[in-house]
């Protein structure tokens, strides 16, 4: 069987690509076949997560061993089937690349074809340009922690902007990235 992931980033607006990868390949495999797709170097750390329909992480699946207690299932990448855990279109997925500021990509199993069997992954198509890899840490938080504020933040009309403390808060605009549809 045959896979195919479309993947997006919420970073730029015109980057697609899509990966045809066997089931039985490993994800590790396709942690491969992404970066080789975008051109980034192997030399981070990188997690794959299994989403719900609403992109919620569950399952992670991981580069490296990183848990040592055999009371929970650790997936690692390397003896991870793709097959093991993917089995619906329309699954999502995130692949965590920048782990310090949290960037990743956005995936889809658009496709799955039976009777198929594929030697290599394969990056079928591609558009636009893939972010930077890495980014300094201060001008990412500079540019994702806006306080945007409306006369109704806090449903009320009358508030001191400068008694709001931003530290310790999750400022998140609510943006979700963009449409896995009619891309590619």
């Amino acid at each position: 069987m045959v896979y195919k992931f479309l993947i997006l980033s919420d970073e730029v607006d015109n980057f697609a690509r899509e990966i045809t990868i066997d089931s039985e390949n490993t994800f590790l495999d396709l942690h491969n076949a992404i970066l080789d797709s975008v051109n980034y170097t192997k030399d981070e750390m990188a997690s794959f997560f299994l989403c719900d329909e609403d992109w919620e992480k569950g399952t992670e699946i991981t580069l490296m061993e990183m848990d040592s207690d055999p009371e929970f299932d650790s997936w690692v990448m390397k003896d991870t089937k793709l097959s093991d855990l993917l089995e619906d279109e329309k699954q999502k997925l995130l692949y965590i690349f920048d782990y310090l500021t949290d960037r990743a990509f956005f995936l889809e199993l658009r496709e799955i074809v039976p009777g198929e069997d594929l030697d290599q992954p394969v990056c079928s198509k591609s558009k636009g340009d893939a972010p930077k890899q890495k980014v300094e840490f201060e001008s990412f938080e500079k540019e994702n922690t806006r306080l945007e504020t409306g006369e109704s933040f806090y449903g009320e009309d009358s508030f001191e902007l400068d008694e709001l403390d931003e530290e310790g808060f999750d400022i998140n605009d609510g943006t979700s990235g963009n449409s896995l549809e009619d891309n590619l």
